[in-house]
């Protein structure tokens, strides 16, 4: 009898320890592609991403844990397409939120092609914490009073963002005042006659004031967004966002820095990560080359034909877009000897 009754009791704990896993849903730790939108009964890793999957009901304080601005894009009609659809990319991806604003709620047309529906009009739109503005037709609107008194309401700005001849718009609002800036090239003659007390600098792919960041034409807002990005979120959020884009253009710090806020002066050095770079294989002969990029300032791990960033965390340990860690490993000579990595058992040793 006591048998029996212990039997059932076992049968109905494991019923219910199997229905509670059952019933949790996993997710991936946004990485702001397509897979965040997709659900898993499994803890395991995403097949699209690599990422490890977490419990969907962690999600929400991931986000309350980041540092999410509210940027609001202000699109005029005829607005460049690449001047705004590369920074949308870069915030994008980096988790922030995005509205697009215009005078009206009318559809506009970018370049004559692209029909856009802003989410508001200048007089309902929501507190933000970043303004931005494009180039592309910004003759008559960069001098229409109504846009600037708008930009000029709001009290508390965390950043001013311009991409190309957006720079008139902040011009004419007066906050380029006694800022250096710069724009398209082209325009750098028209920016610098018609507003004396802004220092205009050419062959500058974007200026940081620390406020004010302003770029030059077309693709260098996507430089620009990154090293907001960077500014914000750290230098790796950066790093991970232009190697999910693909952004192999982008140089960390290739702008004029003028702000103290320099996310890139406390990266590791191009020396230090030499001191990794080799050739590593464990008891099971898998091999991995370790790479330093010296223009992205980073180490990438190259498996077969697959080569994934590495991004420096601390001392001698760096982590994956997966999240996953690597550690090297130093020897009494402190000279890098071996690496571990939780993804693999044992070490891999430097060859």
């Amino acid at each position: 009898m006591i048998k029996n009754i212990l039997i059932i009791v076992l049968v109905l704990l494991s019923f219910n320890t199997s229905g509670s896993q059952t019933n949790v849903t996993y997710v991936c730790p946004p990485c702001y592609s397509q897979c965040d939108t997709l659900e898993f009964k499994q803890k395991r890793e995403c097949k699209h991403c690599g990422m490890k999957l977490i419990p969907k009901k962690d999600v929400k304080k991931l986000e309350s844990d980041s540092n999410k601005k509210r940027i609001a894009f202000y699109l005029q009609d005829g607005v460049e397409v690449l001047d705004f659809a590369g920074p949308l990319e870069v915030f994008s991806y980096a988790g922030h939120d995005i509205s697009i604003i215009s005078k009206t709620t009318k559809p506009i047309v970018s370049q004559g092609v692209l029909s856009i529906v802003p989410d508001y009009d200048i007089k309902n739109a929501p507190q933000v914490d970043v303004l931005v503005f494009f180039g592309g037709n910004t003759d008559k609107s960069k001098t229409d009073s109504d846009i600037i008194n708008w930009i000029n309401s709001f009290d508390d700005i965390d950043n001013y963002f311009s991409v190309c001849t957006g720079a008139f718009f902040l011009a004419e609002a007066g906050i380029l005042k006694n800022k250096t800036a710069t724009t398209f090239h082209y325009s750098i003659d028209n920016l610098e006659k018609n507003y004396k007390d802004t220092k205009v600098l050419r062959d500058a792919r974007y200026v940081d004031n620390g406020k004010v960041i302003s770029t030059a034409g077309i693709s260098a807002g996507i430089d620009g967004a990154l090293h907001l990005v960077a500014k914000w979120q750290g230098f790796n959020v950066a790093r991970k966002v232009a190697y999910i884009m693909e952004y192999d253009k982008w140089v960390p710090g290739e702008g004029v820095i003028l702000s103290k806020d320099n996310p890139y002066k406390d990266l590791i050095s191009l020396e230090k990560l030499e001191d990794y770079s080799g050739i590593y294989k464990n008891e099971k002969g898998i091999q991995v080359k370790i790479i330093v990029d010296n223009r992205e300032k980073g180490l990438y791990a190259q498996l077969g034909k697959r080569k994934t960033p590495l991004f420096h965390e601390k001392d001698d340990l760096f982590s994956k877009m997966n999240q996953t860690t690597v550690t090297f490993i130093r020897n009494e000579s402190n000279q890098v000897v071996s690496m571990k990595s939780n993804e693999h058992k044992g070490s891999f040793v430097k060859q």
